[in-house]
């Protein structure tokens, strides 16, 4: 039996396969420290798996990381995460799950605003998270691959996922 109620997301205005992801710089936080740092930067170094999730320790962002990592996907490409839980929340996440990866600290929600991904949480006003969705952005920022939740909870398909990054 469900314990929550799965909920239809409204439409979003999210960029798609060929769109060029929009740039953006905030705090990105590994396991040993934080700095600012723009998406720009990363895919400088190579592709980039941009991965949208809820607040750190919430089933869902658990549920994301715990399979990308499982399937091997953190080990084949720069896996990096955002979302509104702050950078001493991030680094206890990384901590906590083995997980091999980056996460920008975005509290406010700008980046969600900037690709069409907000969530507004149950109605309350003022509180914004990012809308769960996966991007595979090649070194120009241009989207391989993209899904976008249509309802809450909602999970991407991970051999989707690994396919793609295996394509790139």
């Amino acid at each position: 039996m469900v314990d929550f109620d799965v909920v239809e997301l409204p439409p979003h205005d999210a960029p798609g396969v060929g769109d060029t992801a929009p740039d953006f710089t905030r705090p990105l936080v590994d396991d040993e420290y934080w700095e600012d740092t723009s998406l720009s930067d990363l895919t400088d170094d190579g592709p980039v798996l941009l991965v949208f999730h809820t607040m750190d320790g919430a089933f869902p962002s658990t549920y994301v990381w715990n399979n990308l990592r499982d399937r091997g996907v953190l080990e084949e490409i720069q896996a990096v995460g955002v979302s509104i839980s702050s950078p001493y929340e991030h680094k206890t996440f990384v901590a906590e799950r083995d997980v091999d990866a980056r996460f920008f600290s975005d509290p406010a929600a700008g980046v969600a605003a900037d690709y069409g991904i907000e969530n507004d949480l149950d109605d309350m006003t003022g509180i914004t998270e990012h809308r769960p969705a996966v991007f595979l952005l090649d070194e120009t920022r241009e989207i391989q691959y993209a899904w976008v939740a249509d309802e809450w909870p909602d999970f991407p398909d991970y051999d989707e996922i690994v396919a793609a990054v295996d394509e790139r």
